[in-house]
């Protein structure tokens, strides 16, 4: 089976984590241990932000920044429903409640008249989803932030070295947050990262990835134990050296893909609009024709074939159980793209063979169903 998402680990990585078990320094009290902070001062770099901070997952990046943006009991905070869930549950754990936007139905991400939609006077922050890697049209959602006076912060656990209008994702939000769990485009095993141009917002996110800890044993906000361990921080390290590397495979394979898919008239291969890189987590087909029964066949056949294709999202957010809102949000396009997408793998390892037949199996499993007419 040709795994949808395989993290890349070698010897390098391996030394990395085996140097620090010897240093005997494995964390550190204040997340700052020696790698941690090699981390951050490296991914601060990568991107073109004033500041990194290293946390423990993707998804204690998005509480911590939400806190530092003061989300609280009575706030909301603009999200799309077309995501996983994580993003909702940093904007619960807060207190706050998420509002639901649709997307654009190419680029799976927020648009900025459907966030305008959704902002209320209780509105504290926007927070869009670069989705498969794709960065969201962050010019228009800037300028609604500003106009309404809200925080930006960006979920961009699929999207390290996206980038958008010429400039990193990482750099261009009031904060941006990383995923650097085993699926990502570089990982840690577990882990996270902030990053920030607002030396007040990271100040705040060391504070509360520490307790809320001003100074040792001195809490002056309610924070957490968000600490980036230093065997997670050393294997970050070297992951992030070899990141440029694993972009150029991605980009590679997924140009290789469309050059062979497009051609086929029942489905739609990914686009990358000309102002933005996608940073290629995964590659996203949509089956045009609106049958759930037909898209998880097709997913079903491809996986008899040794193909690890996978379906995000099945469910948006907004239908969850635990996020049912009344009067339900009118999200016609993620409701779509719920019932359409279906992803296969594109990462640094899927060799050209495995594209060739990845591509066969497609092509083998829509000819087998002949009335998924587009």
């Amino acid at each position: 089976m040709i795994p949808i998402n395989r993290p890349d680990i070698g010897q390098e990585e391996a030394d990395a984590v085996l140097k620090v078990l010897k240093s005997g320094v494995i964390t550190d009290k204040s997340g700052a241990g020696p790698r941690a902070t090699e981390l951050e001062a490296n991914f601060a770099r990568y991107v073109g932000a004033k500041h990194a901070i290293a946390v423990t997952s993707g998804t204690a990046a998005l509480h911590a920044a939400l806190l530092a943006a003061g989300a609280k009991t009575g706030d909301e905070v603009v999200i799309p429903a077309f995501t996983f869930h994580a993003t909702a549950e940093a904007v619960r754990l807060t207190g706050a409640t998420p509002t639901f936007a649709d997307i654009n139905p190419t680029t799976y991400t927020v648009t900025a008249e459907t966030v305008k939609a959704a902002i209320t006077s209780r509105t504290k922050a926007i927070m869009p989803v670069h989705l498969y890697g794709m960065p969201a049209d962050l010019s228009e959602l800037q300028e609604l932030a500003r106009e309404h006076g809200l925080v930006l912060v960006e979920d961009a656990a699929q999207a390290h070295g996206a980038e958008y209008k010429g400039s990193m994702i990482g750099s261009i939000g009031d904060m941006t947050c990383f995923s650097f769990y085993a699926s990502k485009n570089m990982t840690t095993g577990e882990g996270g990262l902030v990053t920030t141009n607002h030396d007040e917002y990271a100040e705040q996110l060391r504070m509360l990835r520490t307790h809320g800890e001003q100074r040792p044993y001195w809490p002056v906000a309610i924070g957490n134990n968000y600490h980036l361990d230093e065997m997670r921080a050393a294997l970050g390290c070297v992951q992030l050296k070899r990141l440029p590397g694993f972009l150029q495979k991605r980009r590679g394979n997924a140009k290789l893909l469309t050059s062979r898919l497009a051609t086929l008239n029942r489905i739609d291969c990914p686009q990358e609009p000309a102002d933005r890189k996608s940073a290629w987590n995964l590659y996203t087909i949509r089956l045009r024709s609106r049958s759930v029964q037909e898209r998880n066949a097709l997913v079903t056949k491809l996986h008899e074939a040794g193909v690890g294709a996978a379906t995000y999202y099945e469910a948006p957010i907004h239908k969850m159980p635990i996020y049912l809102q009344t009067p339900q949000p009118r999200l016609p396009e993620t409701d779509r793209a719920c019932d359409q997408v279906f992803s296969i793998p594109v990462h640094q390892n899927v060799s050209q063979q495995e594209l060739e037949l990845e591509v066969r199996e497609i092509e083998r499993a829509l000819s087998a169903n002949p009335k998924a007419a587009s």
